[in-house]
């Protein structure tokens, strides 16, 4: 992978619509060797997917999401995967991470309401063999979602100046 590559990926994560004339354009590249990188890191799987990032705010579907840190006993030999294997099957779950710190697990899950966000939890992350712990966090409001800022000022209106 060279500097065009990660100039390409670059671009697509920002707006995986532009169109292969585009990327040319704007990687000083043919469209067709635009083409042949695109196919390529999607035949090793650096790209996995393309997506839309969606304001579900503004979509009104009603939904609720959570993060849901999970402390986890790692399983002899294989680790976290296998826990983290059975907990993506769920279809409430959107992410899920590895991470540092003081939980081991780090998901993001939806419901239709709070209270069927709490009843996954209770009854089927915590019950799993290997959790010892939850926490679970509401997210109130999203102002930024995978790079994209959901903020939005109105017409003329002014940032706040103080001293």
């Amino acid at each position: 992978m060279d500097e065009r590559d990660l100039l390409l990926l670059q671009l697509l994560e920002e707006n995986s619509r532009l169109t292969t004339q585009d990327l040319a354009v704007m990687t000083e590249m043919t469209p067709e060797e635009v083409s042949a990188r695109v196919a390529a890191l999607e035949a090793s799987g650096v790209i996995r997917s393309y997506t839309a990032v969606i304001d579900w705010e503004k979509a009104g579907n009603g939904e609720v999401s959570a993060i849901i840190e999970l402390k986890v006993n790692p399983e002899r030999d294989y680790g976290y995967d296998r826990i983290a294997e059975r907990i993506a099957r769920f279809r409430q779950v959107r992410s899920l991470r590895l991470i540092t710190g003081t939980y081991d697990l780090q998901l993001t899950v939806t419901g239709r309401n709070m209270q069927e966000v709490a009843r996954f939890v209770s009854e089927y992350i915590a019950p799993m063999d290997r959790i010892r712990e939850t926490a679970t966090h509401i997210i109130m409001k999203t102002y930024k979602e995978n790079g994209r800022t959901f903020c939005e000022k109105e017409e003329g209106e002014r940032i706040p100046y103080s001293l």
